[in-house]
């Protein structure tokens, strides 16, 4: 049975839970960098902190996952929130420019740290670096360029792409109505499928990377170009649209979500290398989406909205992208050294405090000001309601956030070698 919410109750909604929700998503990518068994940094040391072989292996391989189950999350929610805020008529020109706003000054400052950290380690030239400044280097396939500077900052040039294609997304998919909607949806589903039987059976599989059982060019191919991701996010409007048409599933509440996604991200963990980037935890992940966010229409308290939680939320943009420098740096300085289980734990609890503390910096210093001075919408004659039910920019968007401090989706981060989430 479908949500018995009308679609005018979603127009007024806020989404205070998925904003909560969005940390949660960002500290999966955490421990799976702190787990990783080599740095992407050169000489490519390892990050897990653990002595012990067995605890080392057991973190490792409880995690390995962690990282690609966040990158379809936060690709996901990033159609989803688009979609969720927009509104006819909205001028691509100032759209466009609120986006470039909120991830580039970010990620200006922890490429300029990199950069001086690193200090050669992470880049070898300009045909290196420059298209990690520009957010274009996962269009290449060399590792060198793709994984360059800060590593994290990879997922950037998907969402770089999403933003160019929404204006022209979103026209289309506001026509679909009723079932059809879930038809594409599956469609989204299928093509992520077909992404990586291409990569499968169509790219070559030689030569082999050192550390993966796929190729470079299957993995570049099946995980880090923007094209393939563009199913996910796409899957986020459509998903949006079910919500506010008042159609998604009561019987899939966060409870039932929230099992579906530990069970998806089981079988990541024993399905063939390629497919437990995407396909094994897609439709988890879609589910607890969804379901989050019907939560929030529905107004039904859940601790996700609570202050702390969308603070955290909040900042998690930040926390992800500086753990380029907070969690590969910082481990950097310790050597190849590893230590009993409270050391390690200190270790990584040393690492959690150092990414909030920058995420935090990022979002109050960076993040918050831009956005303030250069990302609000210049004040114009507001448009006729949506007949398909988007809401108004802004709604929807958080706890008392404008237009201009809409949450930017979390990216997910880059692992070890080729093991980047």
């Amino acid at each position: 049975m479908a949500s018995t919410t009308s679609p005018d109750a979603a127009k007024r909604a806020k989404l205070p839970s998925l904003t909560g929700l969005r940390f949660f998503a960002a500290l999966s990518v955490f421990f799976f960098h702190s787990s990783l068994t080599d740095s992407p940094i050169p000489p490519n040391a390892p990050i897990n902190p653990f002595a012990d072989a067995s605890i080392a292996d057991g973190f490792s391989t409880a995690f390995n996952k962690a990282g690609y189950l966040g990158v379809s999350f936060f690709f996901v929610l990033s159609g989803f929130v688009l979609a969720w805020a927009s509104r006819p008529g909205e001028r691509v020109t100032a759209f466009l420019r609120r986006r470039l706003l909120k991830i580039f000054p970010n990620h200006i400052v922890v490429f300029a740290a990199a950069m001086i950290l690193f200090a050669g380690a992470a880049v070898t030239g300009v045909a290196d670096w420059l298209p990690n400044l520009l957010l274009i280097h996962t269009w290449f396939p060399q590792a060198s360029i793709n994984l360059s500077v800060n590593p994290p900052s990879w997922s950037l040039g998907s969402e770089l792409l999403f933003y160019v294609l929404f204006p022209l997304l979103i026209v289309p998919i506001r026509k679909i109505r009723g079932a059809a909607l879930w038809v594409w949806s599956a469609l989204m589903v299928v093509g992520m499928v077909a992404v990586q039987l291409v990569s499968t059976y169509v790219v070559p599989d030689t030569p082999k990377s050192a550390i993966t059982p796929v190729s470079d060019m299957q993995f570049w191919f099946g995980y880090l170009l923007p094209l393939g991701r563009v199913f996910e996010f796409a899957l986020g409007i459509l998903l949006a649209r079910v919500v506010l048409a008042g159609l998604w599933p009561r019987r899939v509440g966060f409870g039932a979500a929230l099992a579906l996604t530990v069970l998806g991200y089981a079988a990541a963990l024993v399905a063939p290398f390629q497919y437990g980037f995407v396909v094994a935890t897609i439709v988890p992940v879609a589910a607890l989406i969804g379901a989050t966010a019907q939560a929030d229409v529905d107004d039904r308290a859940t601790f996700l909205r609570s202050r702390p939680m969308v603070w955290l939320g909040e900042v998690s943009f930040g926390f992800y992208l500086v753990q380029g420098v907070t969690i590969f740096y910082l481990r950097s300085l310790l050597g190849e050294n590893t230590y009993s289980v409270p050391v390690a734990l200190l270790v990584i609890a040393g690492f959690f405090a150092a990414s909030l503390l920058g995420g935090w910096l990022l979002f109050r210093f960076v993040e918050m000001p831009v956005m303030r001075r250069f990302g609000r919408a210049k004040p114009r004659t507001r448009p006729a309601p949506d007949p398909a039910g988007a809401p108004y920019e802004g709604q929807g968007q958080g706890q008392g956030q404008d237009p201009g401090q809409d949450p930017a989706p979390v990216p997910a981060a880059a692992g070890g070698g080729h093991r980047t989430a």
